[in-house]
């Protein structure tokens, strides 16, 4: 990937990879071990070298990345992103009822519901199987239509076009064909062990459709899981285009898991991974307290996470002096709550680098009577002291099923990514930067 062009039909091929957390994080794993990266476990000793490049991971579902500085360490390029979707989880496996087989699912995040109904669905995630040494995890993925989530019929709910409640317990859960099939076994046989050997399962529904281009010109796209796997891919694709050419300046990459319910777990913008990666670069660098403030300091965190475009059905959910439209640039996420992180003074930075990237920008803000919501930024700022940006770009039908974006925008973001990490980057006082354009 590194000095390639970016590619539309590649980002597809990662959103499509992209069916669980553990399958989007592997799949940005093989993109770094592709361009050289080492793994390195949490769990082992690590030997650093100047210019190394390395990556770990976290639960199998985050993943951290990053280029080791050359020299004294005087500051860092970040972005982070996250890998999680909204979707059912899979509680309880191979029931039955009237003449089903069944499985019982419980929602992650806050989807629309309506999207799930009457698609074919496949199940996605991770078996924990036991070995001779104890436990290990295999990723899982039929790629075919197991399940579906069955409307019910306009005859028996008159009402379904005046409005629905649905309740998840009841309308939302699943059918994977007639009783008598079993689940476990097609993922036991999926993953190449015996049922008996499968300790646990951490297991997701996703939907069977690819990424494709959409549009009279093929100039939109419709995938699952856009929100945020189009961030993480093309950050990704910034930060692999990295030169290392600024002595002292160390490269980082994340993609956090668990945005969509809360952030709030050991792997997630919450918890410690980025800081705890951070110490252990900076202790085989002999960095002094001191110099680590200084360093983070000196940095811009971009935060990517997708927005809301205006929708042409409803142009009145936007703010409408402030429209944000696809195909037509990055945009820059504000809000007075401090939900997203950019402040002017960010904000004018990362301006400036889309503007050495011949990259437009768009401001994102919610009306003034609608709460909005967050993302990574202000979260993650608990953790890591470093002045973030909340970027993206504009999306429609966030958190469906089948989500819709353009991809012009992905093209923006991507080149927008790459001209920051080849930007120098330095706060000689607070409220003024100094950047190498």
């Amino acid at each position: 990937m590194q000095n390639e062009s970016f590619s539309i039909d590649k980002m597809f091929d990662f959103l499509n990879a992209g069916v669980s957390a553990f399958h989007s994080t592997a799949a940005a794993a093989a993109i770094l071990e592709a361009n050289g990266y080492q793994n390195c476990p949490e769990s082992a000793e690590w030997h650093l070298v100047p210019g190394g490049r390395y990556y770990t991971t976290r639960n199998g579902t985050a993943i951290l990345a990053w280029r080791m500085p050359k020299g004294q360490l005087t500051g860092w390029h970040a972005a982070a992103s996250h890998s999680d979707s909204p979707t059912w989880r899979i509680k309880t496996l191979d029931g039955a009822d009237h003449g089903f087989a069944r499985a019982e699912v419980e929602g992650y995040g806050g989807m629309l519901m309506s999207t799930w109904f009457d698609r074919p669905l496949s199940v996605a995630g991770r078996l924990l199987v036991r070995t001779a040494e104890g436990v290990e995890s295999r990723l899982v993925h039929p790629e075919r239509a197991l399940a579906c989530i069955p409307n019910l019929c306009i005859h028996f709910n008159c009402e379904a076009n005046t409005g629905v409640n649905y309740n998840p317990q009841v309308d939302l859960q699943p059918i994977f064909g007639a009783e008598g099939g079993s689940l476990k076994a097609v993922l036991a046989a999926e993953a190449g062990v015996r049922e008996e050997e499968i300790l646990a399962t951490d297991l997701v529904l996703c939907i069977t459709e690819k990424a494709q281009r959409m549009g009279l010109q093929g100039e939109y796209f419709m995938s699952g899981r856009i929100d945020d796997l189009e961030c993480a891919y093309t950050t990704l694709y910034g930060f692999l285009q990295g030169r290392g050419e600024e002595e002292g300046r160390g490269d980082v990459w994340v993609m956090f898991d668990n945005e969509e319910v809360g952030s709030s777990s050991r792997q997630g913008a919450q918890g410690t991974l980025m800081a705890d990666v951070l110490t252990r670069i900076e202790e085989q660098l002999g960095v002094t307290k001191e110099q680590s403030i200084r360093a983070r300091t000196n940095c811009l965190l971009l935060s990517a996470d997708n927005g809301h475009a205006i929708h042409p059905n409803h142009p009145e959910k936007s703010d409408l002096k402030l429209p944000v439209n696809m195909g037509s640039g990055i945009i820059l996420k504000y809000n007075a709550r401090q939900t997203y992180t950019t402040s002017g003074l960010t904000g004018a930075a990362f301006t400036a680098i889309c503007e050495k990237a011949g990259v437009p920008v768009q401001v994102f803000a919610n009306r003034a009577d609608v709460a909005g919501g967050s993302t990574l930024g202000n979260l993650l700022g608990r953790q890591i002291l470093m002045p973030m940006v909340d970027i993206g770009v504009g999306q429609l039908a966030m958190h469906s099923a089948m989500e819709t974006a353009s991809c012009r925008d992905a093209e923006y973001l991507a080149a927008a990514c790459a001209a920051y990490y080849n930007t120098p980057i330095f706060q000689p006082q607070d409220g003024q930067w100094k950047l190498g354009l």
